[in-house]
């Protein structure tokens, strides 16, 4: 298993021009089929200090599917996102499945760290869920000094993250956070999800108070929780946003599961629905535009599929953001970035300050691509933010 460098031999693929719509800049950053991958899936973007943007993602090199031979791959941008280097292969493990980024960066050291999943690539998603699989998921810790430009060893960090009754886990995907205020500003918190025979699905979160050094994992925010966000609230309380899901399916109502930790990640409050925010049970992304002590110290940005009630409630249509300016407890403005299919998406707020969202979209299937769409966060309906 290898932390490589290497970029492929062919070209990067150009970076296509979208129709604009509504002052939204689109562009996309991996096309399906390019650079010897079949697949571009689970979006993950990274501003660094440095004003570099990162955008991960799993590159699937035979299909679709979420097992098999997969790499985890990145590309960096100098300019907002405008033009892309080549892919680089962060992590890859012959015909195994490397993937799940979770990316952050540690403001203490400078330090770009990137919790991941791995798993034998012969072992197929039902296996992982339901414990039948021939081996583990397992979880590692790599990280950059050098602003993305090279990785350290992937470390195994299974053991702390991980519980021994637990079959599936995933860190994030998306991004994780770094507290900035209180008695555990420093902490970094990295949202994830398990599968367990007693709990079913679950979320919780791993955390490190000396820069990913050692970890701890939180208690289980259950029942029906599955692919998570987590965002530092004015106050010092965190904010879990989470794919509702059950093996059953009977806990599904079609709306966000949320959870707060008043302790910095380490226990959480019972899941309760968010009626504000559905969900066709697909990951979504959470971000705080602007710090605490910044103006605008409330407002969070959400993003994910927004199918009207009925008769598209489940599909994995109509990309949208939406902004809070109370911390979460409402979400009265929207903008709509793709009209057709799409699935999973990382928000971020770029270097110029405009909003910044990479997401799966296409305009017959949602996996044709993963795009970067940019805009100013004034462009939010429900007046200027």
């Amino acid at each position: 298993m290898t932390i490589t460098r290497r970029t492929f031999a062919a070209a990067c693929c150009p970076v296509i021009a979208l129709p604009q719509q509504r002052s939204i800049d689109q562009r996309v950053v991996f096309a399906a089929g390019a650079d010897g991958y079949h697949t571009y899936r689970i979006p993950a973007l990274l501003p660094t200090p440095q004003g570099t943007l990162l955008a991960f993602c799993e590159g699937r090199r035979d299909g679709r599917g979420d097992s098999g031979a997969i790499d985890l791959v990145l590309k960096r941008s100098d300019d907002a996102g405008a033009t892309w280097s080549p892919p680089q292969v962060v992590w890859s493990d012959e015909d195994n499945t490397c993937g799940n980024p979770c990316p952050v960066v540690d403001a203490r050291t400078g330090r770009i760290l990137l919790p991941m999943t791995w798993n034998r690539g012969d072992d197929r998603g039902r296996e992982l869920h339901d414990g039948t699989a021939k081996g583990a998921r397992k979880v590692y810790l790599t990280h950059s000094a050098d602003d993305g430009k090279s990785w350290a060893p992937a470390r195994d960090i299974t053991a702390q993250a991980k519980g021994g009754d637990w079959w599936w886990y995933a860190t994030g995907p998306g991004t994780a956070i770094q507290i900035r205020n209180g008695v555990r500003a420093g902490r970094i918190v990295v949202p994830a999800n398990h599968t367990s025979q007693r709990k079913g699905f679950a979320a919780h979160v791993i955390f490190s108070d000396d820069g990913g050094g050692s970890w701890r994992r939180s208690a289980v925010i259950a029942p029906a929780c599955n692919e998570s966000q987590v965002v530092e609230l004015s106050g010092g309380r965190l904010m879990m946003n989470m794919r509702s899901q059950s093996f059953t399916g009977e806990e599904r109502t079609g709306y966000r599961s949320i959870a707060f930790s008043s302790d910095g990640g380490e226990t959480w409050t019972p899941p309760h629905f968010d009626a504000h925010l559905g969900d066709p049970q697909v990951q979504a992304s959470l971000i705080r535009y602007a710090r605490p002590d910044e103006e605008g110290g409330g407002m969070l940005l959400f993003a994910n599929p927004s199918p009207p009630v009925s008769p598209e409630r489940g599909k994995r249509i109509r990309m949208t953001a939406r902004l809070s300016r109370d911390g979460g407890r409402t979400w009265p403005a929207k903008l709509p970035i793709h009209e057709g299919p799409a699935a999973y998406s990382s928000l971020a707020r770029l270097p110029d300050e405009r909003v910044g969202l990479l997401y799966e979209a296409g305009e017959r299937h949602a996996y044709e691509g993963i795009r970067l769409a940019r805009f100013p966060v004034e462009r939010l309906e429900g007046g200027k933010a």
